[in-house]
């Protein structure tokens, strides 16, 4: 059968020779996939710019769906996502001339984000409970039996430490040096 080739971005393989690789490196559905993978990583000033650019699709804005999806040559963005965008882009700078500045910005603290985690998910848990859904409850800690210590009291006896911040832990990732948390 021979070598084949996977190419990552269209989650395909096929036989691996010159001809075909040729053939699929230049084909449509490669260089779309391939564009929609490298406009994951675009800042937001280049999307806010390219989208200011385009003219609304009357389709998309009409139906709320267009048969061209991320191909269409027209902004699928309506006025609200174009003014967060420029709040965001805007925020992007103000940041960016303070650290030119020489001012410290810290970034945000992962107690910060587990803080609004747990705000989020007990809103969400709350509309959840008004809405008739089961509610889900953290597991019941056990006292677990221990052996007497040196001064002969056991440690069940004792006080148990105080709960934790958060029930919730983070998983910290790390890309080009910029931290994106993930639960």
């Amino acid at each position: 059968m021979g070598k084949r080739y996977f190419c990552d971005y269209c989650d395909r393989s096929f036989q691996d020779n010159l001809h075909n690789r040729k053939k699929h490196l230049n084909g449509v559905q490669h260089l779309r996939a391939k564009r929609v993978w490298y406009d994951l990583f675009r800042d937001a000033a280049s999307i806010l710019q390219e989208e200011q650019s385009k003219k609304p699709c009357r389709k998309f804005l009409q139906t709320g769906q267009c048969d061209f999806g991320s191909n269409c040559r027209f902004s699928h963005m309506t006025e609200q996502d174009l003014e967060k965008l420029s709040a965001q882009v805007q925020g992007e700078q103000r940041s960016k001339e303070l650290r030119q500045e020489g001012a410290d910005v810290p970034p945000g603290t992962i107690e910060d984000w587990l803080e609004k985690r747990a705000k989020r998910l007990s809103a969400a848990q709350n509309s959840r409970n008004l809405s008739g859904a089961k509610l889900l409850r953290p597991p019941r800690r056990r006292a677990a039996a221990f052996a007497p210590g040196p001064t002969g009291a056991s440690r069940a006896s004792c006080p148990s430490p105080p709960p934790p911040a958060s029930l919730f832990a983070a998983t910290v990732l790390f890309n080009h040096s910029k931290i994106y948390l993930v639960s």
